[in-house]
C-alpha cells in the first residue's frame, strides 16, 4: 500500500492531466513551486526569530534595570525642562487659536484678501 509502482504513478499523472488540463498544469506547479519557497522562507525566518529572541530579550532587560539609578539624581531638573517646554508650547498654542483661521490664515487677513478681488 505504501510502495507506488509505475503503473501507479502513469495513472496518477493520467488523472491530475485529465483533471487540470495541460495548459493549467504548468502555471499550478508554479504556484505550488512558489507557495513552497515561501513557506520555506517563512519557517526559517520564525527559526531565526525564536533563537535570538532570549538573547534580546535579556539584553533589554539588562538595559531597563541598570540605568534605574542615575536618571533618579536628573529626573528634577529635567522634568522641570520638560515642564517649562510645555508651559510654554500651551501658551503659543492658546495665542494660535485664540483667532479663527481659515487653512492655516487667520480670518481677518482671509476677509482682507477676499474684499480686494
Amino acid at each position: 500500500m505504501g510502495n507506488l509502482g509505475p503503473t501507479e504513478l502513469i495513472i496518477i499523472g493520467v488523472v491530475v492531466l485529465l483533471l487540470f488540463g495541460a495548459k493549467r498544469l504548468p502555471d499550478t506547479a508554479k504556484a505550488l513551486g512558489q507557495s513552497l519557497r515561501l513557506f520555506k522562507k517563512e519557517t526559517a525566518k520564525l527559526r531565526d526569530d525564536d533563537s535570538s529572541e532570549p538573547t534580546v530579550v535579556k539584553a533589554q532587560a539588562e538595559t531597563v534595570t541598570a540605568p534605574a539609578a542615575p536618571q533618579q539624581v536628573t529626573t528634577a531638573s529635567s522634568v522641570e525642562d520638560r515642564l517649562r517646554a510645555l508651559e510654554e508650547e500651551n501658551r503659543r498654542l492658546k495665542a494660535a487659536t485664540s483667532e479663527p483661521t481659515v487653512n492655516g490664515t487667520p480670518l481677518s487677513q482671509t476677509q482682507k484678501d477676499q474684499s480686494s478681488s
